[in-house]
């Protein structure tokens, strides 16, 4: 083989024993989770906003972040339900590039995924012990979800990702709601399939054992828009997108219909300010629409401390080293505002 073998990782029951969640905090979990679940399954109207910096670059920040979102969610609690973002893994378009706090715990230095483990789960400890919050990360690699799902309340599969079958049979396994991206060139069937297996029970092959998932009844769409031939990136997040997928659900077997819209990547041209103008566009199809009002249960919203994005190295506190993001006084003002829309 063309690679070298550089350390065996620990396994993630190790690992957990090693950094475990008290029984305090196991309760706290549990208490959060079922608020998340309870939305995807229409025993709560409360809107979900999946909201934080495209990746979690580093622990000052990101939970100073999340500390301000603290702030802001006692003051929506009625009415929203905030999930942040941890991305610790960031898929790459040619596979080049930052690829997340797994990879590099320092952005700076050289991957070193041994480190990277144990940096991602004290992140999303510190967080819940901070603030309460179960959070949100992207499943980018199937195998490894073992290392936090004692912690999470949300996981995301990506454009990229949707149509790999490791991806949808571990989704069928887990506990909390699991979003599905609609794929880069947009076709909706792609994620309709998805979330009909990760829904459904399977047998299957899961870190050297013969596993079988019970399937997940919160799996669910996510749109995010999509890339045309030419490279140009349209939205789908429109009326007549939403109607369209309410179509799509009415026309399958699955339960709990649901989407969260990504108001960045292609539906925004990864333009992170027209997020506001999004997001208030997305409640107004709800209000005129009592199937999609039924139907969208939230939004993903990549938001940081400052405006825009930066090259690693440039060292901006609370500003992306990935996609741009909306900044603070942005994301707060539009919080506020669309909890007085809902």
């Amino acid at each position: 083989m063309n690679m070298d073998f550089i350390v065996k990782l620990p396994i993630p029951q190790d690992v957990k024993a090693q950094y475990p969640l008290t029984d305090e905090l196991s309760k706290v979990v549990e208490k959060r989770n079922k608020e998340i679940n309870d939305v995807f399954t229409g025993k709560s109207d409360k809107f979900v906003l999946v909201i934080g910096p495209c990746s979690a670059d580093n622990d000052d920040s990101v939970l100073d972040y999340i500390g301000r979102l603290r702030t802001v969610q006692d003051k929506v609690e009625d009415k929203i339900l905030i999930v942040p973002r941890i991305y610790t893994n960031k898929p790459r378009t040619t596979g080049d590039g930052y690829k997340g706090m797994l990879h590099q715990p320092d952005p700076n230095a050289k991957p070193d995924m041994l480190k990277g483990i144990v940096a991602i789960r004290h992140l999303h400890m510190q967080a819940l012990k901070d603030t309460g919050f179960t959070c949100a990360d992207e499943m980018l690699y199937p195998e490894n979800h073992r290392y936090l799902n004692d912690i999470l309340g949300y996981v995301a599969i990506g454009a990229r990702s949707v149509e790999d079958q490791q991806h949808r049979l571990t989704a069928s396994g887990l506990n909390i709601p699991v979003g599905m991206k609609n794929p880069t060139s947009g076709d909706l069937s792609v994620m309709m399939n998805s979330i009909t297996a990760a829904q459904h029970s399977h047998t299957f092959i899961y870190r050297g054992w013969e596993a079988h998932s019970h399937g997940n009844p919160t799996a669910h769409a996510i749109l995010r828009g999509y890339v045309n031939k030419h490279g140009q990136s349209l939205p789908n997040y429109h009326y007549e997108d939403l109607l369209h997928l309410h179509e799509l659900y009415s026309k399958s077997d699955l339960v709990n219909p649901a989407v969260v819209i990504d108001t960045n990547h292609a539906n925004s041209g990864k333009k992170p300010l027209e997020q506001p103008r999004i997001a208030k566009e997305i409640l107004h199809s709800m209000r005129h629409n009592s199937d999609i009002h039924k139907m969208v249960k939230g939004l993903m919203i990549e938001s940081y401390i400052e405006d825009g994005a930066q090259r690693i190295g440039e060292c901006v506190y609370g500003k992306s080293i990935t996609d741009p993001c909306l900044g603070w006084e942005k994301t707060e003002k539009l919080i506020l505002e669309m909890a007085d829309l809902l």
